[in-house]
């Protein structure tokens, strides 16, 4: 049994910051690029940020770059996304993902092959 667990969301005013974590169980993550992508209601699922299997090569979406950072420690088998200097457009359910193939890392949905629940991150103007 394969879970991702996302922790860290909240309310939090224009210009704050928040620290997401995921956590997995049954899989072990340095096997594993991992990526977090957000939605908002009526709106498709968008790729945010993703880290290699080792934590050397990370991809940012443009929105993004110079405010979040994503990270990863393999021995704790934990990601991490702290986010800066948010914005109200940035509010959205944000979701943990893992791709345990060998390849590239990615930046789009389908190569993932698990999820987690997803924790609400709401930015207040």
């Amino acid at each position: 049994q394969v879970q991702l667990a996302e922790s860290g969301g909240g309310l939090v005013q224009a210009g704050g910051s928040l620290r997401l974590s995921c956590a997995a169980s049954g899989l072990t993550l340095s096997d594993c690029h991992m990526g977090w992508f957000r939605q908002s209601p009526g709106k498709e699922r968008e790729f945010v940020a993703a880290i290699s299997w080792r934590g050397g090569i990370t991809y940012y979406t443009d929105y993004v770059k110079g405010r979040f950072t994503i990270s990863r420690n393999n021995a704790k088998n934990m990601v991490y996304l702290q986010m800066n200097s948010l914005k109200p457009e940035d509010t959205a359910v944000y979701y943990c993902a893992a791709d345990n193939r060998s390849g590239d890392l990615h930046r789009t949905r389908d190569p993932y092959d698990y999820w987690g629940q997803g924790t609400q991150v709401t930015v207040s103007s």
